[in-house]
Order: structure tokens, then C-alpha cells, then sequence
């Protein structure tokens, strides 16, 4: 398992659910990317570097709870979960059941309670506001996320775990920066059902390569 809990595939993952992220955030990185001219990139860049922070927060809290999980059994539970949401993951990347759905709902109270903060950074005139914006916005209820942070808790280890979050949120940076400049591009490539098909199937493939059958099995 830890073979497959690296910096590359981290990334990988956000690149390859990167439709999902345009989704659930890609309209307030058109906002920003649409504002003042003269700071419209730095605060595009502060907004991201935001999510990112908050991505690795997240990492390092569930890679704090990890650390609890001494017993084997339950270990094994930890990673089967966290390949079966991956596999869940890849079913709505391409587009073959929106079970995720039903996961995001999970943060729902917790965003109930940072949305009115996060609304008032509205507009965002600066860079400052730009990142904070990012920050509380990370925190937006996402099943990509959840899915993610299940797996990087397999680490069991905070800092490995903030590190695969921040890199996942790396992986994430290519659609978001490129919204607002190249919106039109980037939606049209990743509305291509081949598109969607080759990513949902690689991360699919990815989560049953998560899954430790030998540890289920007993083998």
C-alpha cells in the first residue's frame, strides 16, 4: 500500500478529477479571473494557494487520526474504504453513476457555517481576500475531496498526509488557473466523454489497486 501513497499519484489524482473541481469551484476562479485586470492573476494564484492550505489541513488532521489505527484489521478497513470511495470517485468522473453525490452531504453542516464568512470576501479586490476566500472555500463539501482524504489517511502520518493533500490540490491547479483565461478550452476538453471515460476508469483502477485484497483474503 504505501507504494501507492506517493507525491505523483497524489497528483494525479487531482489532475484527473479535475472536470469534478471545475465544478464544484470553478465559478468563483471565473469571478476572481474576471476582476480587476491588473491583480485579477495574483488573487487567481492567492484563491488556489488558499484551497491548497486548507487541503493540507485536512490532510494532516485525518493523518492525526490515523495514527489511532494501531490494530491490522481496522487498518485494512481504513484502506479498503478509502479504494472503494476512489472507485466511487471514478464512477462520477466518468459519468456512470453519481453515487458521490451523496457523500458531499456529509459536509453540509460544517459548510452551513463557514459559507455566510466566505460570502462577505465577495468581490475579491485583493490578494489577501483572494486567499482567504480559497482557504474557506477548500472546505466546501466535494466527495473528489472526501475520497481523497480517506486515502491519505491511510498514511497515517499528519505530515504525509498534509504533503499527498497539498500535492492533490497541486494536481487540481491546471484546470482552476487555466479558468476564466482558457474556461472555454478546459470545459470543452473535459466534456469529452472519452475524456471522462479514460479518467473515471484510471481512477477506478487506481482504487482497486488501493483495495488490500491479500489483507482481506488473510493471504
Amino acid at each position: 500500500m504505501t507504494e501507492s501513497l506517493s507525491i505523483s499519484t497524489a497528483v494525479l489524482l487531482g489532475l484527473l478529477g479535475s472536470a469534478h473541481c471545475l465544478g464544484m469551484c470553478g465559478g468563483i476562479a471565473a469571478t476572481i479571473a474576471l476582476g480587476q485586470k491588473h491583480s485579477r492573476i495574483p488573487n487567481l494564484i492567492g484563491y488556489n494557494f488558499g484551497r491548497l492550505i486548507s487541503y493540507s489541513i485536512a490532510g494532516a488532521l485525518v493523518g492525526s487520526l490515523g495514527i489511532l489505527i494501531q490494530d491490522s484489521t481496522l487498518a485494512i478497513a481504513l484502506r479498503t474504504i478509502a479504494g472503494l470511495l476512489l472507485i466511487t470517485m471514478g464512477l462520477y468522473v466518468a459519468q456512470w453513476w453519481k453515487g458521490l453525490t451523496h457523500v458531499e452531504k456529509l459536509g453540509s453542516k460544517l459548510w452551513s457555517s463557514i459559507r455566510p464568512t466566505a460570502s462577505k470576501l465577495l468581490p475579491v479586490r485583493n490578494i489577501k481576500q483572494a486567499l482567504l476566500l480559497g482557504f474557506f472555500w477548500g472546505w466546501l463539501p466535494c466527495g473528489l475531496i472526501y475520497s481523497t482524504l480517506i486515502w491519505a489517511a491511510t498514511a497515517q502520518d499528519p505530515i504525509q498526509s498534509a504533503s499527498l493533500m497539498f500535492a492533490f490540490g497541486i494536481g487540481t491547479l491546471p484546470a482552476m488557473l487555466s479558468t476564466g483565461m482558457l474556461a472555454k478550452q478546459m470545459q470543452t476538453l473535459l466534456a469529452n466523454r472519452n475524456v471522462q471515460h479514460i479518467a473515471g476508469l484510471m481512477i477506478i483502477l487506481f482504487g482497486l489497486y488501493t483495495i488490500p485484497f491479500n489483507g482481506i483474503l488473510g493471504i
